[in-house]
């Protein structure tokens, strides 16, 4: 395979090395293998499409080595098998999965990630495929609820110099997205330019700032440039309970190989209580629209934001307002409890898209397997979009 270059999210979680290598065939013997195996069975109910299921196992192995002399480097590759390919629409590139509702996990073996990574001081350029995340994953992130991750081939250069100061630049060549290599769409071709500072000195919290000039040659409506700002952070009010809240507002136009011509806006608001056993919080997010077009996410972590029955992966033509609430907890046999529930109504001309539940339930066994099971059901209102419930049942195991 090609090498392109490729982002890095500079450090590489839950890998640690003892000290740096004294020599190049040490920083290979004191490396590091990871290995994930991802089960997952998924089943969709969707107006107007037949039913389809998949039983997929991801499997992901690769290999850090330790640091020598600041540099250091990465090799993963990844399959995604399916126990029957038809059983489901793969983004349609199966043609035995025609008018059944589509599951984007599709078949594929890849190289995930390879990037080689120089760290002097407290900043790092690293040159390579990875994954890249930036804040809380709301418009860079690596999609990691698919069984094909996104990762993006480019150059990243992160310094943490200042004190409490993560500083960001990253070049994406192309975008390695989740409908893998054999979609149309599956690769995007990129000129783009990533702009992130965030600042976590603030006892309130953490202030960050962005601007984000996407252009893809190959999907040029999506081509977009963002600028925003976020703050979220905790405040005890009591030695048991917390007050949580985020704020975002950002603002976006066309940009680079776009044809269209906006200039819509974005906001969000979150506010809630946090203790030991549970969580609550409700939020009101705004994505704007104006000449017909909405507020576009393009390389977000898309899943876990407006439902995870996935009905608006892109905001509406009408934008899209979704008032929501959610709350975890802790549940005897040390299971992990989320629930869930939208409203959804366009931010121009008052259309009610419907309301969606959302629930999961999860373990651990140990310290590398988790079991979850999942469930969402979006009722529409009117006929704009389809009544969808999805079902998961899923075994993770990392090493």
């Amino acid at each position: 395979m090609k090498l392109r270059i490729a982002l890095l999210s500079v450090t590489l979680a839950g890998t640690s090395f003892a000290a740096d290598a004294t020599n190049f065939a040490e920083a290979f013997t004191n490396g590091k293998i990871n290995l994930n195996l991802r089960l997952r069975y998924e089943d969709v109910a969707q107006t107007g499409l037949q039913d389809a299921d998949a039983l997929t196992l991801r499997t992901r192995l690769g290999f850090t080595t330790a640091p020598w002399l600041g540099w250091k480097a990465m090799l993963e590759a990844e399959d995604i098998r399916a126990a029957d390919g038809d059983s489901y629409s793969q983004a349609g590139i199966n043609p035995g999965g025609a008018g059944k509702a589509v599951i984007a996990d599709p078949e594929t073996s890849e190289i995930n990630q390879a990037w080689l990574a120089f760290t002097t001081g407290q900043t790092t350029a690293t040159l390579g495929r990875q994954r890249l995340v930036l804040d809380n994953a709301r418009f860079i992130g690596d999609a990691g609820w698919r069984q094909d991750m996104q990762t993006f081939d480019a150059f990243v250069l992160q310094d943490k110099t200042l004190t409490k100061t993560t500083l960001t630049y990253a070049y994406l060549q192309q975008i390695n997205r989740v409908y893998g290599a054999d979609h149309p769409q599956g690769k995007w071709a990129s000129s783009s330019h990533l702009f992130n500072a965030s600042y976590a000195g603030l006892s309130a919290g953490t202030l960050a700032g962005y601007a984000y000039l996407l252009d893809f040659s190959n999907s040029p409506a999506n081509s977009c440039a963002t600028y925003g700002a976020s703050f979220a952070g905790t405040t005890k009010l009591s030695a048991d309970v917390s007050f949580t809240y985020r704020a975002e507002v950002a603002t976006q136009s066309d940009y680079g190989a776009s044809p269209l011509n906006y200039d819509a806006r974005y906001s969000v608001l979150e506010a809630g209580l946090a203790w030991k056993p549970a969580t609550f919080l409700l939020g009101y997010e705004v994505l704007g629209s104006d000449h017909n077009v909405g507020f576009k996410t393009p390389l977000a972590s898309l899943h876990p934001f407006n439902g995870w029955a996935d009905l608006f992966l892109s905001t509406p033509a009408t934008g899209l307002r979704d008032s929501y609430a959610k709350a975890t907890g802790n549940l005897p046999g040390e299971c992990a409890l989320v629930a869930c529930y939208h409203q959804f109504d366009s931010d121009a001309g008052g259309l009610d898209f419907g309301h969606e539940l959302d629930l999961s339930l999860s373990r651990k066994f140990g310290t590398r397997v988790t079991a979850l099971v999942k469930y969402a059901d979006f009722q529409r209102s009117g006929l704009v979009y389809s009544n969808v419930q999805k079902i998961w049942a899923q075994v993770e195991f990392v090493y």
